[in-house]
């Protein structure tokens, strides 16, 4: 489907976006790679314009506390 290189870039904006979620906030984080590979798969790989995604994604993801 990707590339390493690809793959490599979508893990470290995925990592970056979801640095302050913890690893056990699994919904909110499968949201926010679903969103980035979304939108990869439609050919936005900017790594800004896949951080500014991810972030919006974040900000919609449901939590356990909404």
């Amino acid at each position: 489907m990707f590339d390493p290189a690809m793959t490599a870039l979508l893990r470290a904006v995925l990592d970056e976006v979801c640095k302050d979620v913890s690893r056990f906030e699994s919904g909110a984080r499968a949201h926010v790679a679903s969103s980035i590979l979304q939108a990869a798969t439609k050919g936005d790989t900017s790594p800004d314009r896949l951080q500014q995604i991810g972030r919006e994604a974040l900000h919609d993801a449901p939590t356990m506390w909404r």
